[in-house]
């Protein structure tokens, strides 16, 4: 219980925003205590308050997979407004626990859970609340000043890969859930969750799901709402709507209006359609290491042109985008976004 005050007492350092008193509100000690799964923990069973789902094209996090849950109040529902953007209940919460198995290539190898990091909105808005599972995988622990851990795998290709995995600390969430200055959701999106999702009682696609089971409003047709096509899957969609995809969510959390990253003019959210604005041969705004001496972030047919490319092929922390969030390079998704470059039209 010491460590839970001394935490708290970081967190005020960290965020001068919040009260000792608001984060006691809202805040658990450990994920158990929020009642989410049934035990044992680690296996991430949902209780009947608590809907698993997936994104069709998730962030790269240094090859880490992802558990996903949505909790909503019992009586409320989800609404959205005429741009399609979700609008939670007060006490919504998306939990999202990040792990690794032992053999990248067998789902069936046994799992390390690394983190579970809790969003909730509240009356002041969304709360990021990261928790770090314990060395015995029984629970996980809130750590409002984040942490490393090494972590390592077997790889693809057979040989063993090892990360020093960095978990965020409370604030440092706001640099990627921010639109307007404002900390909110990423992932959850219609177009994110129109796919089919294998459930306990049979497959459904997510959002009619989330319709029959009173936690979201009704919906159009599904065949009229916008889809994300999963990038990993080459047939699922044209390279152009992958690789787009790709850009979407490792990217526009950043890099698309009113985002952090907007004064940048480099825009690579999905529903982006101007040419200069995703960077066809558009000069950066501030030049320095991070354009490598290059005159473009994106020259059509030349990828090794592009300053783009040259930043999601480094992990050098004063060059690679995204900035946060990886110290590994995504190699399938670099071949994606070189084969894209490579694909443009160079007239």
């Amino acid at each position: 219980m010491k460590v839970f005050y001394f935490l708290f007492f970081i967190t005020l350092l960290l965020s001068p925003l919040l009260s000792s008193n608001f984060i006691f509100k809202h805040a658990h000690e450990n994920l158990s205590d929020y009642n989410f799964f049934e035990k044992p923990f680690r296996d991430h069973i949902p209780k009947n308050n608590v809907v698993p789902y997936t994104i069709a094209s998730p962030l790269f996090s240094d090859y880490a997979e992802k558990l996903r849950f949505i909790s909503v109040p019992e009586g409320s529902k989800i609404s959205f407004d005429n741009e399609n953007n979700f609008i939670y209940p007060i006490n919504t919460f998306l939990i999202k626990t990040f792990f690794y198995y032992h053999d990248i290539s067998d789902i069936n190898s046994n799992r390390r859970l690394i983190e579970t990091r809790i969003l909730k909105n509240t009356s002041a808005g969304w709360i990021a609340l990261p928790y770090i599972w314990n060395e015995e995988q029984t629970d996980a622990v809130l750590n409002l000043a984040g942490g490393r851990m090494r972590v390592s795998w077997v790889h693809y290709d057979g040989n063993p890969l090892e990360v020093l995995y960095s978990v965020p600390n409370m604030n440092q969430c706001k640099n990627c859930h921010t639109l307007n200055n404002i900390q909110q959701p990423i992932g959850p999106k219609i177009r994110n969750l129109n796919l089919d999702f294998i459930y306990s009682d049979g497959i459904q696609n997510q959002l009619t799901k989330w319709v029959s089971i009173s936690i979201l409003d009704s919906l159009p047709k599904l065949e009229i709402l916008p889809r994300t096509v999963n990038y990993n899957n080459e047939k699922d969609g044209t390279i152009n709507e992958r690789a787009r995809a790709w850009l979407d969510i490792n990217c526009a959390h950043c890099h698309s209006k009113g985002r952090p990253a907007e004064t940048s003019g480099l825009y690579l959210n999905y529903e982006e359609k101007n040419e200069t604005a995703l960077g066809v041969f558009k000069p950066p705004i501030a030049a320095g290491r991070g354009s490598g001496g290059l005159q473009y972030n994106i020259v059509p047919g030349h990828p090794e042109e592009s300053i783009l490319e040259f930043r999601i092929s480094s992990t050098d922390p004063g060059i690679m985008m995204p900035e946060l969030n990886r110290k590994l390079i995504h190699k399938e998704g670099v071949e994606l976004i070189q084969d894209w470059i490579r694909g443009m039209d160079s007239q």
